[in-house]
């Protein structure tokens, strides 16, 4: 059995030199991130591990702080550090394609196979999971044509429903009303606060009506 002598005499400048050695400070997209050099290499194969080794092969650029200069988008690089640092998944809100954008570029395998996996079994989830909302537009005929065409953020037309005319001074033709149906798919969660939101503007609209606003 061989044994390892530490040299207690060693300076403390080299120790702290030494210890100063293992970090690492990253600039993604204007954003700095201090990692060690030990978690950066624990994907061997990834961009991160080659870009710190005394023969890199890769060329990056450093600020003025000597950070390594990364132009990536930060809100999802830091996911992929967090899986070196500790081998889970933390997505913190952010969505797993982003992540897994980031994972692709960095090469860190592991991770990538983990989002597909990932990815695959969100898509694969019961339609228990997901809710269509319904809405109700109240319009008159000439407001129809840019109602529809202003249809956004995953809302669809689904029925268009005439409801009378109402006779003015300008004639019984200017002022159909139509009732116009449309639909998005959510969660069950914003499915319910769409659902409290479209019960509050009914109120509101009725409300208006009757005080004649």
């Amino acid at each position: 059995m061989s044994t390892v002598f530490i040299n207690s005499r060693k300076s403390p400048n080299l120790l702290k030199k030494q210890g100063t050695d293992q970090w690492v400070k990253l600039n993604v997209g204007g954003t700095y991130f201090l990692t060690t050099k030990t978690t950066l290499s624990r994907d061997p194969n990834s961009f991160l591990s080659r870009l710190i080794k005394e023969d890199c092969d890769l060329v990056s650029d450093r600020d003025e702080t000597g950070a390594y200069l990364i132009d990536r988008d930060p809100k999802y690089f830091a996911p992929v550090l967090n899986y070196l640092r500790h081998g889970k998944l933390v997505l913190d809100g952010v969505s797993e394609e982003g992540v897994l954008e980031e994972a692709e570029f960095y090469n860190v395998t592991q991770l990538i196979a983990l989002l597909k996996e990932c990815i695959c079994n969100r898509d694969q989830r019961p339609q228990a999971d997901k809710k269509r909302v319904y809405r109700v537009l109240q319009c008159r005929e000439q407001e129809l044509t840019q109602m529809i065409s202003t249809l956004s953020d995953g809302w669809r037309f689904e029925q268009l429903i005439s409801v009378g005319m109402q006779y003015s001074n300008y004639g019984p033709f200017e002022n159909n009303e139509f009732l116009c149906v449309v639909s998005k798919e959510c969660g069950s969660t914003a499915g319910r606060e769409l659902e409290l939101n479209d019960r509050a503007k009914v109120l509101q609209q009725k409300g208006s009506r009757i005080l004649g606003i």
